[in-house]
């Protein structure tokens, strides 16, 4: 089972997503030049809000040793687990040693995403003392990081490392790689959109002789309205799960109905002092497809939409639908479809307006609640099955 979700999403001015020069992001698609907000930033701002708070189970890092330190209330265990890391292939940032004396020396150059459980099996392997030899505790390392991986946020989007060829041996035997349940696609605008120059100054509270400004500097930005796509394979994600008991079902419903509230609830943090573009979608639209094919809604905007007797928004919102209805004909409807738009704001609807959705919600609890109740359970069950911990809470 696919659950994907397509989203129509209006920024005012924002710099969400910058690229290595400070612009925001862009691409060209249909022959023009779009906006773009990268998935690595959607699925990390989704990760890291309050939505989604309570299924983390996972920590990305590349100071694991000082976060076993950390969560063990003992700095003599940073050394220790610094030698145990680099033997397995996490070595430091260059110039750096394990045997450097300062804190935090041996912080590797690659970041290790591991879950909160075989993090407090590496404590206890360290504490033990037994093997004491770090090569050996090195094998016991690698073997809690492959096989501890209930973590709802790790099962989404997967895992994958690249140890140094210094610890092949110890990896020969495993495979770290946790097969992501979700994909998820660079969001591009609907219409054709160009960065824009902000000249501003800041003045100097003290007046002086001088009538200028304190401080002059340029930045960009962008306005667009976003078409956002994610896929849910239900099945990886329960297999990704398994180990953590009789409610695995009930924890993935859960993690797809959380990751449906961050979807609507959490933006990028990309220079939102300066702009504030907290714009929450003005349509969802929610596909349960039994068959494991993918259908991405992104060619409704090849031709990009013009602003015209209807709003960006609506016009986006009229070219989805029509899009679907015309891939519904040729390549077969899904098995549900759930549309929200607050208040019923917006229609989702066919050529003819025929209404396209087997359910029409008016606000979000009402879309999480049908999408869980379409995969067998209730919002308010699996909501009370969730990690025990949350591993970064320490480090807000």
């Amino acid at each position: 089972m696919l659950i994907e979700i397509h989203t129509i999403q209006n920024h005012s001015p924002a710099n969400l997503n910058r690229d290595d020069l400070g612009a925001p992001k862009t691409c060209y698609f249909g022959g023009v030049l779009r906006s773009r907000i990268s998935s690595q930033c959607l699925k990390r701002s989704i990760r890291m809000g309050d939505a989604f708070r309570e299924l983390l189970g996972g920590v990305r890092t590349r100071r694991l040793a000082k976060l076993i330190a950390d969560r063990a209330n003992d700095p003599a265990l940073e050394k220790k687990a610094e030698k145990v890391l680099h033997e397995c292939g996490f070595l430091p940032k260059k110039g750096k040693t394990a045997d450097d004396d300062a804190a935090g020396s041996g912080d590797s150059k690659m970041l290790v995403y591991v879950s909160l459980q075989a993090i407090d099996e590496m404590i206890a392997l360290l504490k033990n003392g037994t093997p004491s030899d770090p090569k050996a505790l090195a094998a016991q390392f690698a073997q809690r990081i492959v096989e501890k991986t209930v973590a709802p946020d790790m099962a989404l989007s997967g895992r994958m490392l690249e140890p140094d060829k210094s610890g092949a041996e110890i990896w020969k035997k495993y495979d770290a790689t946790v097969e992501a349940a979700l994909q998820a696609a660079h969001a591009i605008s609907t219409h054709e959109a160009r960065p824009e120059v902000d000249y501003y100054v800041a003045a100097d509270d003290i007046p002086g002789e001088d009538a200028g400004a304190g401080y002059v500097d340029e930045a960009l930005f962008a306005s667009a309205c976003f078409y956002k796509y994610f896929s849910i394979h239900r099945e990886q994600l329960s297999k990704n799960l398994e180990g953590f008991g009789d409610d695995v079902e009930k924890l993935a419903a859960h993690t797809v109905g959380a990751f449906l509230c961050g979807a609507a609830l959490s933006n990028p943090t990309g220079k939102q002092n300066s702009f504030a573009a907290h714009n929450p979608p003005d349509g969802m639209l929610v596909e349960i497809r039994t068959a494991n094919t993918p259908i991405s809604y992104a060619n409704a905007f090849a031709a990009p939409v013009q602003a015209g007797n209807r709003d960006v928004i609506t016009q986006s919102i009229a070219q989805l639908g029509q899009y679907a209805s015309d891939l519904d004909a040729g390549f077969g409807p899904p098995e549900r479809r759930f549309w929200f738009s607050p208040n019923l704001r917006y229609p989702l609807a066919g050529p003819k307006g025929e209404p396209l959705a087997n359910q029409n919600c008016k606000s979000l609890d009402e879309l999480v609640r049908a999408v869980v109740g379409a995969m067998g359970h209730d919002w308010d069950e699996v909501q009370k099955v969730k990690m025990s911990e949350n591993p970064l809470e320490q480090l807000r």
